[in-house]
């Protein structure tokens, strides 16, 4: 076996068929049964081929999907054994380690997969050094795990930050979620918008809620919420900005309905707040508590991107 940091494989392979990933995170929860891998494909658009061979061939693998040259997979922790086949069952996820402070992936694949297992994902940003039990390249199986820190997934739902004459939530949210990463070098994962009940007579105009995304170290969550909850005091114009934090990679059922919910009819705030109390949610009101609302319903529309922007009212 063969141990190198990334800047070691990228001084002693130079060969051109290695195109090197991006970067590389993974992201658990307290749970530590599932990783969130997040790998930054080297092409535009990212390979749907990739997508879906290691959905074929890995067990392990729960779900995947492209966005762009985002590629995620969740995993489950564990091992198993890959039985490759060329064009069928090319390459996947061969076991999955969580330790104290770093989590390991051991990839295996055929030909150019293999390549991709050890050099390409090797010589990626976020990775802590790769450990090459088999080179590949050609016809060959390619083998090796992929060391990286461990970090947890944010998720922060906020709303009404702007008043009628001014101001816009979701220019507003990147803003502070850009600064942070900038200064902090908190990973800024996601920002989606979400829409809401258009009908809704106490919306500024559009009626939507923001979601952020944040992959950090355990011990930095606590000041990736001061610093989220100090900006938006700092630059809301609205009297009623809230926000919520959920850190798990599963979102609670109820909340996911709750979020459908307010996509279709009016909500209230106790009932907001007795189903984020509910399912340990963080609030955190900042200038007041009606943001609340669409704050908890972005949470529950997180991965749903059918629905983020799907409109249930008639005009």
């Amino acid at each position: 076996m063969e141990i190198l940091t990334p800047d070691e494989l990228k001084e002693k392979y130079t060969d051109a068929w290695i195109t090197p990933y991006h970067e590389i995170l993974t992201v658990t929860d307290n749970n530590e049964d599932k990783i969130e891998l997040i790998e930054y494909h080297p092409c535009p658009v990212g390979s749907d081929w990739m997508i879906t061979q290691y959905q074929r061939t890995s067990p392990l693998i729960l779900e995947a999907k492209r966005d762009g040259n985002k590629h995620t997979y969740l995993v489950k922790k564990g091992k198993t054994t890959l039985d490759l086949k060329p064009s069928f069952c090319a390459a996947g996820i061969e076991e999955a380690i969580i330790g104290d402070d770093e989590i390991k992936i051991i990839h295996a694949g055929l030909a150019g997969a293999g390549v991709g297992a050890a050099f390409c994902r090797g010589k990626a940003a976020g990775v802590k050094r790769v450990e090459i039990f088999e080179k590949g390249g050609g016809s060959k199986v390619g083998k090796a795990a992929v060391v990286t820190p461990k970090l947890r997934k944010v998720i922060i739902g906020i709303d009404d930050t702007d008043i009628p004459t001014e101001g816009a939530t979701w220019t507003l949210a990147n803003n502070i979620a850009t600064e942070i990463q900038d200064e902090k070098g908190y990973k800024y994962l996601e920002h989606i918008t979400c829409q809401l009940y258009p009908n809704n007579p106490n919306k500024t105009k559009n009626c939507v809620s923001i979601i952020l995304v944040f992959a950090v170290k355990d011990e930095d969550k606590e000041d990736l919420i001061n610093s989220i909850k100090s900006k938006l005091k700092k630059d809301t114009l609205s009297e009623n900005t809230a926000f919520v934090v959920y850190d798990k990679l599963d979102i609670p059922q109820e909340v996911k309905n709750y979020g459908i919910e307010a996509k279709k009819s009016m909500k209230s705030f106790e009932e907001a707040e007795k189903i984020a109390k509910r399912n340990n949610i963080h609030i955190e009101y900042v200038t007041g508590k009606a943001g609340l609302i669409g704050a908890l319903a972005a949470i529950g529309l997180y991965n749903s991107p059918e629905e983020y922007a799907k409109v249930y009212s008639d005009e």
